[in-house]
């Protein structure tokens, strides 16, 4: 598994309506967006008693990970589990397929077909996430937390293997068992439009001009966090 390097800025509107044109004119738009350009993500964020991932973010700790379950459009057809972790300034997302039922299963606090579905399909290629997942519950405590769910507008460029993204309309609930529920809704988090560039071994020059990367500045932000300090 490759780590990618991920800088995010904070934008206005003026900065995204310019950003955004540019942008079109070398990159093409990410294949999930449906009508306006953009598409709605939900996820679900795992966390324990203790605020272990909201502490090792706010800490800066260099070595960090946390978990979530994720939606696009409220295609519940396609749901994520998600484990994304940083390290030496690098990057690192793995994922797996879960099903609906599995992931009301979750909701409902019932993780232990996480082992016995592992019991009887040792080869299926998710079943290590699973199994992480699984012993982290049981050892960290870990449960499902916070939804936070947003709009994305997002690019490709080929060379560097560049994606772009804007993310607006943070928004946010701690109900979450309605994570698959189409009638949730959440309440604003925060109102800025955040920049996402995430690319591998190099930043192509014509994309970190058209960013203006030189003169912006850089953000930790977190919607998780954000989302929690509401």
């Amino acid at each position: 598994m490759n780590g990618r390097h991920e800088l995010k800025f904070n934008i206005n509107a003026s900065d995204y309506a310019q950003l955004r044109a540019r942008l079109r004119a070398v990159a093409k738009p990410d294949e999930h967006a449906v009508e306006g350009g953009g598409y709605t993500i939900r996820s679900l964020y795992f966390d324990n008693y203790m605020d272990k991932a909201v502490v090792e973010k706010l800490s800066g700790l260099s070595r960090r990970e946390k978990f979530r379950l994720r939606v696009y459009n409220g295609d519940t057809t396609f749901i994520r589990l998600e484990r994304k972790s940083k390290a030496n300034r690098l990057t690192y997302k793995e994922s797996a397929a879960v099903t609906a039922e599995q992931c009301e299963a979750l909701l409902a606090g019932n993780f232990d077909w996480m082992k016995s579905s592992l019991d009887a399909t040792s080869r299926c290629p998710d079943a290590p996430l699973l199994m992480e997942l699984y012993t982290k519950m049981k050892t960290q405590s870990l449960r499902p937390r916070n939804i936070v769910e947003y709009r994305r507008e997002a690019y490709k460029f080929h060379a560097g293997n560049v994606r772009v993204t804007f993310d607006s309309n943070i928004r946010t609930s701690n109900i979450v068992a309605g994570f698959l529920n189409p009638e949730l809704t959440p309440i604003p988090a925060a109102r800025m439009i955040v920049l996402e560039l995430k690319y591998d071994g190099f930043l192509p020059d014509i994309i970190r001009d058209i960013m203006q990367i030189g003169w912006r500045n850089q953000t930790e932000f977190s919607k998780y966090v954000a989302a929690r300090l509401v």
